[in-house]
């Protein structure tokens, strides 16, 4: 399966993927490219340092469709099966779900339907909730509502702090991540093969 990436910032999700694809966990794919739309997003060169393909594409004051439409057209020029959001810090427009359906994921850092959006760990501490955890989900034209695919639950402890907290939940992170992909690469191999 060609899986694509789309970060905005460090990229500590992509590189658990890229690791777990490198090393056999999740079978039968490969990373076909790495986008970020910032040109100076931290995960870029980490992808450059495990030789991933990687291209910036900048929003440059165009409209989300517009923006869009050219990372479509640079997905479809490589084949790609599976887009995997990893950070990637902006909406998508009904056009790229549409271009990709049911081959959208994300991950964010609640587990969702609680604290959609921006500042989850935030929101989790704030509402005073005494577990979290971290939720991959197939992405669908409304924010973090997509069909969930699977959650991993973190303990929220009384001295946490957002940091913390946030740093419990990234561990998690990777792992629930890894774990997404390598469920959905099998089911397409067995579908593919047609095996039960």
């Amino acid at each position: 399966m060609n899986i694509a990436i789309l970060i905005s910032g460090r990229g500590s999700n992509m590189v658990a993927l890229i690791d777990a694809v490198r090393s056999g966990e999740i079978p039968g794919s490969e990373i076909a490219v790495v986008i970020s739309d910032k040109p100076n997003a931290a995960g870029l060169e980490k992808a450059r340092e495990r030789n991933i393909s990687t291209v910036v594409i900048e929003r440059r004051g165009r409209t989300r469709e517009e923006h869009d439409a050219e990372i479509i057209a640079e997905l479809k020029r490589r084949d790609v099966e599976l887009v995997c959001l990893a950070g990637y810090m902006r909406l998508l427009s009904c056009d790229f779900v549409n271009a990709f359906p049911d081959r959208i994921i994300n991950i964010h850092p609640s587990l969702l339907p609680a604290f959609p959006g921006l500042d989850a760990q935030r929101q989790a501490l704030e509402h005073g909730v005494k577990i979290s955890g971290c939720t991959v989900h197939f992405v669908n034209e409304a924010l973090d509502a997509g069909p969930i695919i699977l959650q991993r639950t973190v303990e929220v402890r009384n001295d946490d702090t957002l940091e913390s907290l946030s740093a419990r939940i990234l561990e998690q992170e990777h792992l629930a991540y890894v774990e997404a992909v390598r469920r959905l690469v099998t089911e397409k191999s067995k579908q593919t093969t047609g095996r039960t």
